[in-house]
């Protein structure tokens, strides 16, 4: 019996959740949505007990009381597209609360969102309203409708990431071949050039990579290869990579990562993409002649207590060890700064607001910079300081790989 509770306040109504689902990730996700409903008023459980609301994985922990139809309002479905008709049949009406996997933060903060509408209105106003209650069935099968055309878009774009990736290696290994000198010598200048191409292409082979793995969301589950690296060395090679850009608007640089770091395990080329992606947003809305500074820093870091979208911005120690478990890197750019409502938003898929210091561009840069660090179990956040945005991100330290 798996129990997540937050203590209501006694002005509030308490709402109680029952998630019958094994993947961890929707739990940390659940656990989000209803922080940013509710606060602190909500309790989240994975046993078979009585709850205000249902999350049920369809068919593997889909134990459905028969009793449901009359509390259809309080169940969310789980479940694959190619088992969508499949739970229709079972269930015995077309209008059941439906979330097709992999399960997104807009659609199950959606769904939430109309639970916990209907949960207040029945504990304020007792039953809802007949024409409530047809109206909010038309907006539930038009969201099932929304979610499928967006997996028709979510597989395009993963075919289409996918076909790319086959060129741009053929790429990078003719360059490598040639900067070998197999093919025979070559002038410094020629070196120069191959060289430049050969770093451009293996950014594009990573952003590919990346972009497909954003595009398949959960459904790809590859592990990463962790190994003990040296940050200073990844973020030299990072700013090595964007110095063109950099040096083309005459942008001033610094960087200052403490001697001593603690164990830190990652794939490289993926934090590579990470920092990357932030330091290319940082050089596109840094004016000519701006700055941009980089410290990295090892950091006290509660990472379970953490219930937050972000992480936490000053250090939390609550265990009697001299040793740091964390290490985190900000970004500082003298640009403008980012409107309040969009700091959070401003790493999600197509994230974009209006105007023409818009970061995010509509793009996916900052969205698999988001990606990564979540798969290396840290957290990336946004915030505007006295010297500029900083975009910040703290990684785990860990024994050894996988170990934390």
């Amino acid at each position: 019996m798996r129990l997540l509770t937050a203590k209501a306040p006694e002005t509030e109504v308490a709402l109680n959740v029952q998630l019958a689902c094994d993947d961890e990730g929707l739990h940390r996700l659940c656990q989000e949505v209803l922080t940013e409903y509710l606060g602190n008023s909500w309790t989240l459980s994975s046993g078979q007990s009585s709850a205000d609301v249902y999350i049920w994985d369809f068919p593997s922990q889909c134990d459905i009381r028969a009793e449901w139809k009359q509390t259809s309002s309080r169940h969310l479905f789980l479940v694959h597209r190619r088992d969508l008709r499949k739970l229709q049949e079972h269930l015995g009406l077309p209008e059941a609360r439906i979330l097709l996997k992999p399960v997104t933060r807009a659609t199950l903060s959606a769904s939430l969102g109309m639970a916990i509408f209907a949960h207040e209105s029945r504990s304020s106003n007792g039953n809802l309203r007949a024409d409530r209650d047809e109206i909010l069935q038309c907006l539930i099968q038009a969201n099932v409708k929304l979610q499928e055309y967006d997996q028709n878009r979510t597989n395009f774009l993963a075919r289409a990431m996918h076909d790319f990736r086959v060129p741009l290696t053929a790429v990078n290994g003719y360059c490598g071949l040639l900067l070998s000198g197999a093919l025979g010598p070559l002038q410094e200048r020629q070196k120069e050039v191959l060289l430049k191409m050969h770093q451009s292409s293996r950014r594009l082979s990573r952003m590919a990579e990346a972009m497909f793995q954003l595009s398949m969301g959960g459904q790809s589950k590859s592990p990463l290869l962790l190994r003990k690296e040296d940050i200073r060395s990844c973020v030299d090679q990072c700013f090595h990579e964007m110095a063109p850009a950099i040096e083309d608007k005459g942008i001033s640089t610094s960087v200052d990562l403490d001697a001593l770091t603690p164990n830190l395990y990652f794939e490289r080329s993926l934090m590579e993409q990470a920092i990357i992606n932030i330091l290319d947003n940082a050089s596109k809305f840094t004016p000519k002649g701006g700055r941009i500074d980089v410290r990295g820093y090892s950091v006290f870091w509660e990472r379970r207590s953490n219930h937050q979208a972000i992480a936490p911005v000053k250090e939390r120690r609550q265990e009697n060890s001299r040793d740091p478990n964390g290490y985190r890197i900000d970004i500082t750019n003298s640009g403008r700064p980012i409107p309040a409502p969009h700091l959070e938003g401003i790493f999600e898929e197509y994230a974009s607001y209006s105007g023409g210091q818009d970061r995010s561009g509509g793009g996916l840069g900052l969205a698999i910079c988001k990606m990564i660090i979540t798969q290396h179990e840290g957290r990336v956040w946004a915030e505007n300081t006295d010297k500029g945005p900083q975009f910040s991100f703290v990684l785990p330290a860990r024994l050894k790989a996988g170990v934390l």
